[in-house]
C-alpha cells in the first residue's frame, strides 16, 4: 500500500524556462539552445557540482565564463538570476493538502544547488505540506546514485515498498524501482495531475 508520495520538483512542480528567460536576455532560439547545452550538458558537470553543492555560484559563474568568454556577459546574467528561470505549476500544487487530507505522507527529492532551491521555493505554496526532503546539495550527492534515496528513507524512517516517486528524468525512475519504490515518469502537466487524481 502507498502511504508515502515523493516529488522531484524540476520539470515535476515547477517548469523550467531557461530558454525563454535567455531570449528575453536578447539572445535568439538558436543562441540559447546553444548556450543551454554548454551548461547543461558540460562534460566537466559543473552544474553537476553545483547541484551537489561542491561549488558555490560565484565560482560556477567564473568558470562558465572563463570556458566561454564571448557568452561570458549572457552566462553572467541567467546564472545570477535562477528566479526568472521557474514557472509554478499551480494545479498540481493546489493537489498538495488533498494528498495530506488523505493521509499521505508527502516528500521531496531534488537535484539542486542551495541558491535555486531557496529562490525558487521561497514562495512555494506546496511547502507547508511538505513532511520532509532530501535535496542534492545537503548531503553532496545526486539522482540516480542510490545514497540520496536511502538518505531520505533513513532519515525520515520511510518503506520504500510503500513509497511513490514521481520524476521526470528515466534514470531517476529505474534507481528507484531498483530500490523497491514504485516510480512514475512525468511527461507533462496534465499527466502528473492525473496520476495524483488517481490517489485520492
Amino acid at each position: 500500500m502507498i502511504r508515502t508520495i515523493i516529488f522531484d520538483v524540476g520539470d515535476v512542480l515547477f517548469h523550467y524556462r531557461w530558454r525563454e528567460m535567455m531570449q528575453d536576455y536578447g539572445l535568439s532560439p538558436e543562441e540559447s539552445q546553444r548556450i543551454g547545452e554548454a551548461i547543461f550538458n558540460d562534460p566537466k558537470e559543473r552544474w553537476r557540482a553545483y547541484d551537489k553543492g561542491l561549488i558555490r555560484l560565484p565560482e560556477l559563474i567564473a568558470s562558465y565564463c572563463e570556458s566561454y568568454p564571448k557568452d561570458a556577459e549572457a552566462l553572467r546574467f541567467f546564472l545570477s538570476h535562477g528566479e526568472y528561470m521557474h514557472v509554478p505549476r499551480p494545479e498540481i500544487w493546489n493537489l498538495f493538502p488533498k494528498l495530506k487530507e488523505k493521509g499521505y505522507g508527502v516528500y521531496l527529492l531534488s537535484n539542486y544547488s542551495k541558491e535555486l532551491f531557496e529562490r525558487h521555493t521561497e514562495h512555494a505554496d506546496f511547502m507547508e505540506y511538505v513532511d520532509g526532503m532530501m535535496v542534492s546539495y545537503m548531503i553532496h550527492k545526486a539522482k540516480p546514485d542510490e545514497a540520496i534515496y536511502r538518505a531520505l528513507v533513513e532519515k525520515y524512517g520511510l518503506r520504500i515498498e510503500e513509497c511513490l516517486f514521481f520524476d521526470d528524468r528515466s534514470e531517476n525512475i529505474e534507481a528507484a524501482r531498483k530500490l523497491g519504490m514504485q516510480a512514475v515518469q512525468v511527461t507533462s502537466r496534465e499527466m502528473l495531475k492525473k496520476a495524483i487524481l488517481e490517489l485520492l
